[in-house]
């Protein structure tokens, strides 16, 4: 999981050593940060069946090899299409490796040590994310035996090694299964839905959404509605769908996944909206806007441990309680902007304390959905939280961002406060919608 979140972000810091390089044009540098992402959002579903019908350790396996050899060819590249190739790799193992870690969790411990577990989990996700901040723009800088970029997936290779080594050792072996077909089918019909969502979202922004991005967005209702369609029937005759439609079939599973996805929406475009904010904004290094976000992301980091302490009634109203939190926060920036220039210590702890409400109500949503759904739907339920969390994150970067960049008019600070205000009260509104749909899925429990 830290691996797959930090090079989700590591590649943002290496674009303008990669341009000057490989001397990449404005497309080709668009593809290395998309390639990625695109291939990871949309196959995350099929990776969950694929370690369902021939076994997570297996497909965990194949995957973090194909992630390792695939940052190996990054590393060496010679040209830009040839890193957008192992790119596109690099997201087809992350997606294999990805959702058999929840489903791991699920099918290998209960009850306080699948909480201890589940802790753990945000605690990835906010180091990888911290990792490819940070840790990206020192190797650059330090340019290791002459490596320039090349050095952010070179490491992934020694890393990889060791990681597959203590998997091959550690990780419980797959239960003896008959051998079954993937729903080729449904992954055709999924991916075709899936690529009509994500790619306006990913592209559409910076092209100012031409029509064909709106055209996309639109067919692809229908593309899902034909997809549900066809895995209900293939479920009916006794099939092996993609993804048995019957998870949404409980109601707090549903609202349960919407407030994951409210909240994921403010988690991406605040991160992206805040560099641009200190930045162009502002006037600040590159070094102060990472600085500022770590507290966001330690605080999401610190939620797994301090759910653990929480009693049992306590920790049932944590969800709605730390989005109320994360709303509070974006609410608070918000007010900053009435009185002062959001900046320093002041928008430091504030993001901190969002980062802490975020994290304090995705850890327990995620818990909480893991203990409502059989065993058998392991797989579906760990296949969509992830892709709900990569198609919801583009969602509110594409929203929030084009909003961001709508409401500055100037390179200036006045403008960039102006604009930070607005934003922020929607992205609380979001928030606060979030905290909603988890106190209905808490309810209907």
């Amino acid at each position: 999981m830290f691996k797959t979140t930090a090079d989700n972000s590591i590649v943002n810091v290496a674009v303008p050593s990669i341009s000057s390089r490989l001397d990449a044009s404005g497309g080709e540098l668009e593809l290395v940060v998309s390639g990625y992402i695109l291939a990871y959002a949309v196959l995350l579903v099929m990776g969950a069946r694929l370690g369902h019908l021939w076994g997570y350790r297996r497909i965990y396996l194949v995957g973090l090899a194909l992630f390792t050899l695939a940052s190996l060819a990054c590393g060496l590249a010679p040209d830009a299409p040839t890193l957008i190739v192992a790119r596109v790799a690099q997201g087809i193992g992350a997606a294999l490796m990805v959702p058999q870690v929840l489903s791991g969790i699920q099918l290998n411990f209960d009850g306080r040590a699948r909480a201890r577990a589940m802790s753990y989990y945000p605690v990835a996700l906010a180091g990888g994310a911290a990792a490819g901040q940070a840790l990206g723009g020192a190797l650059i800088s330090l340019n290791p035996y002459g490596t320039s970029w090349r050095s952010i997936f070179l490491v992934n290779v020694p890393i990889g090694a060791a990681l597959f080594a203590f998997a091959v050792v550690r990780l419980p072996l797959d239960e003896k299964r008959r051998r079954e077909r993937l729903d080729v089918s449904g992954v055709l019909a999924f991916t075709t839905a899936l690529l009509l969502v994500v790619l306006p979202l990913m592209l559409g922004r910076d092209q100012g959404w031409p029509p064909w991005a709106w055209l996309s967005l639109i067919a692809a209702l229908p593309a899902l509605a034909a997809f549900v369609a066809l895995e209900r029937r293939v479920d009916r005759r006794g099939g092996n769908p993609l993804l048995r439609v019957r998870l949404f079939a409980s109601r707090a599973v549903s609202w349960g996944l919407g407030a994951q996805a409210a909240a994921t929406t403010t988690y991406a475009a605040l991160l992206f909206i805040l560099a641009l904010y200190l930045q162009q904004g502002l006037g600040k290094s590159p070094f102060y806007s990472g600085v500022a976000l770590l507290s966001w992301v330690l605080g999401f980091g610190l939620s797994g441990p301090l759910l653990r302490l929480l009693p049992a009634h306590v920790l049932r109203y944590a969800a709605p309680a730390g989005f109320v939190l994360l709303g509070s926060a974006f609410l608070a920036i918000a007010a900053e902007g009435l009185l002062f220039t959001p900046q320093g210590l002041p928008l430091v702890v504030v993001l901190g304390c969002g980062g802490l409400g975020m994290g304090v109500g995705f850890s327990s949503l995620i818990g909480e959905l893991t203990t409502e759904v059989e065993r058998d739907l392991a797989p579906d339920l760990s296949g969509v939280v992830s892709t709900n969390s990569e198609v919801f994150s583009a969602v509110g970067v594409a929203t929030f961002g084009t909003l961001y960049l709508a409401l500055v008019h100037a390179d200036d600070a006045e403008s960039a406060v102006h604009a930070l205000r607005w934003v922020t009260i929607a992205l609380g509104a979001c928030a606060l919608v979030a905290a909603a749909a988890a106190h209905r899925a808490r309810a209907l429990r």
